[in-house]
Formats: C-alpha cells, structure tokens, sequence
C-alpha cells in the first residue's frame, strides 16, 4: 500500500451524495462511524420522520467498515481514498446503496455469473454569472465530438482527464457532447462494485476540479431548458464460469443468448418501477419526454439510441445491454443495483423478449408503455412494483421514497403551477439540487 498522510473515506447516502471523513493514517485503521440522522437528511438539509431501517431513537452510530489495502492515491496530496461499506451492530445497514448493489452482485454469483458495469456519463459546465448565480460556460466554437482548446477553453476537462489518469481511474474516453457546454465522460469496463465505486469517486473528483477552477460540473439531467438532457447509461454483460460472454451466442441469428433476451424482458417488465431510482429528482422528468434519446418508452432495439434498451452492434467478449433511462443525479450503486435485480427477475421468470423497436422511436414507437410523467408517479409505480422493491430492498426503498415524497411536496408548494414548468429550469431545482447534482 502507498504511503499516505491522511485518508479520504467516502461512502454514498441515500441521496447519492459522497459523505466521509478525512482520517489521519495513524489512527485510519481503526474506522469510523456517523450519526444515521444522515438517513433523514434531505438537500435542503432538513431532518424529516422517515424509515431509515433502523430504530432512529437517540440518533445512533452507523459503521464505516473499509480495508486500508484498497486505498488508491486521491487527488489531493498525500491522501488515500477509500469507499466504505456502512453496518449497524455488525450487520450490513439495510439501506445503503452500495450494500443492495452488493447483494444484486452476489445474486448473480450464486448464479455463476461476474457481472460487468461499464457507465457513460454526462455533464454540462457552468461558469459564475453577475447575480451570484449559474451559466453555461461559453464554448461558441464546439460541436458533439469536439476535442482541443475549443471545445474545453478553460482547460479544466484536460486537467480532469489527466489527474483521473494519476489516480488509478481507467478513462475510455471524454469528449464534448451533442449541445454545448455539455460533455461525455466514460470510464473503462470493470466487474460492477469495482466499477461502481470509480464512478462514484470519479464523479468527485470531476466536481471538485472543476471547482478549483471556478467552475461547476453539473450531473443533473436537464439544467438548461431547450437544450439537450444529460444521461448516465450503464451498460453491463455476465461471464460465464468458463470465461465466456454469457450474452453471445453465434448459433442465434441475432448472436443474442436466451439469458440476454430473458435480462432484456425482466428490465422492460420493470420498466416504470425503475423510473424513480434511475430519475430521482423533480427535474429528471424534463429529460424524459417523447422527442429525446433517453429511454423514456419501455422498448429495446439493435443499436437503436431512441430506445430503453439498447443493443450495441458489438459481439462476441463485447456483447452487452446498455440502459439509457437513468441520469447523472441517481446514486450509481441505486440503479445499477436496482437494473441487476430486474434483469434477475426477468431469468427466474424465465420471461419472454419482447420484439425488438423497428420505428424511428420519434413519431413511431411500438409500445405505450412509458415512463411515469414524474416524480410522484414515479415514486408511486415503484411501490407498486412489489417484486422489485423486494429485490432492490425494502429499507433502501422505503427511505428513498419517503424523501423524494418530501421533495415532490416541497417543489409543488414552491411551484403550484407546476405543470407550466416543464420547460423552465425553476428556483426550486436551482436551489435544491445544481450545487450537489
């Protein structure tokens, strides 16, 4: 292990923020704990009566568990980052995010399945404006793929890109995206809590290099009304205990395995009780609208971008299913958790694929089934969705819901006119989410 002054010890809440504690190496070994009033907190801060798992009398302690050996060099200097586990009494706490994706793991284990994530993100950059707010950053001469000083004049995702490199992190890829200032940024496929966790850390990193610079890195999904949403598809493949992609089969004439298409029928039998885990705020569903390439139907395609399911054209080792509803402000461990369990549903219910979208997913679509209009609809199709709930964790889902209920009420008495809002970035979302999101 590196020699390091101090370690950053990171873990994600219930809101998918990165809580932690900066510990000196001497006494680093020893752990941490917190106060599970984090379990009640909302953006705004505010300690709300919600289930948090456990009994909540007295505010107790929950652990931050974590091995020194898995620390990696962060990116400031002389200190360690690692991403805790969270317990209670020496039991898994049953609402952490990073304990379900875990379990969904071990599901697929017992199985005989490594399960691989490998997670595309977007992002907008903004700049100070006069009023002490927010603006776009001003990139006039970019377009989607740009690369060079144009497209990044301030330098800030070259610098990003490089410290990434420094810390260990595997970037595939980042370039600017389809509107401006909006950028792509891509990491290398890993076994899923591996993969996870380096989104979760790079995430981080990002936001606060950027902040160094003035700057703030937005994951929300769509901060500037007329202009295009950001999303964070995951994308993920099983191997076989043979070493095998468990997806790939040569001898089908689409080279698609039975237990790909059973994965692709259990994530879009879920399809509307996923929404509130993959689009977790207010502003998520000015993303999901009809005209967007965001897996707002409950459809799949080959190589199709208008669908919710996506089939890249890539085969054999690189056969995968890629998802498309989710955006930058869900918890990484959330939906990747909550995509796995789905998928596990559709192999023990041996469910049939349906047919893969032929319309142009615009004007034509093949299903009616979509995805909640918003964020209580959202939240109400998720406790309906019984089976999945079950599968993800009722704890977990139970205080996910509570507070975005709490959110949905609050943005509604913020804005009673609500629904004229669609097309309005509002005081509400600014507030409550651009700084964290």
């Amino acid at each position: 292990m590196t020699d390091f002054d101090r370690f950053r010890v990171l873990w994600p809440d219930h809101l998918g923020l990165a809580r932690g504690k900066y510990l000196p190496a001497r006494s680093a070994g020893r752990g941490t704990s917190f106060c599970v009033g984090v379990y009640q907190q909302g953006y705004d801060k505010v300690i709300n009566m919600v289930d948090v798992g456990i009994d909540p009398t007295g505010f107790p302690d929950l652990d931050a568990t974590f091995d020194l050996a898995d620390a990696r060099p962060g990116w400031e200097p002389g200190t360690g980052v690692v991403v805790a586990d969270l317990s209670f009494h020496d039991e898994p706490y049953p609402a952490s995010s990073r304990h379900a994706l875990r379990r969904a793991v071990e599901a697929w284990e017992e199985r005989g399945f490594q399960v691989n994530i490998g997670i595309e993100l977007e992002a907008y950059l903004f700049e100070p404006d006069e009023a002490g707010g927010w603006r776009p950053l001003d990139t006039p001469n970019t377009y989607v793929y740009g690369t060079g000083p144009m497209a990044d004049p301030t330098g800030v995702i070259d610098e990003i890109m490089m410290t990434a490199d420094a810390c260990g992190f595997l970037v595939e890829a980042i370039n600017s995206e389809f509107d401006t200032p909006q950028f792509e940024l891509t990491l290398e496929y890993a076994p899923a809590l591996e993969s996870v966790d380096n989104i979760f850390l790079f995430k981080e990193l990002a936001r606060e290099i950027a902040y160094e610079h003035g700057l703030l890195l937005s994951f929300l999904g769509r901060p500037l009304p007329g202009r295009a949403g950001s999303g964070m598809h995951i994308n993920f493949s099983l191997t076989a205990a043979d070493g095998s992609n468990a997806f790939w089969s040569p001898d089908r004439h689409d080279q698609l395995s039975t237990l790909a298409r059973q994965c692709i029928a259990g994530i879009l039998k879920h399809h509307e009780g996923l929404t509130a885990l993959m689009a977790p705020t207010v502003n998520a569903y000015k993303r999901l609208v009809p005209g967007e390439l965001v897996g707002q139907w409950a459809n799949w395609g080959y190589d199709h971008r208008c669908t919710a399911v996506r089939i890249p054209p890539h085969r054999e080792a690189a056969t995968r299913i890629e998802h498309r509803m989710a955006d930058g402000a869900a918890s990484p461990y959330t939906a990747v958790a909550a995509l796995l369990q789905a998928a596990l549903l559709g192999v023990v219910g041996r469910l049939t694929c349906p047919s893969p979208e032929t319309g142009d997913g615009m004007d034509e679509i093949n299903t009616e089934r979509r995805c909640p209009s918003n964020l209580d609809a959202a939240c109400d199709a998720l406790v309906a969705d019984e089976a999945l709930v079950e599968a993800v964790g009722s704890s977990l889902v139970a205080n996910f819901v509570a507070h975005k209920r709490i959110e949905w009420q609050n943005y509604v008495a913020a804005h009673p006119d609500w629904e004229q809002q669609q097309d309005v970035f509002t005081d509400y979302e600014r507030d409550t989410y651009l700084r964290f999101l």
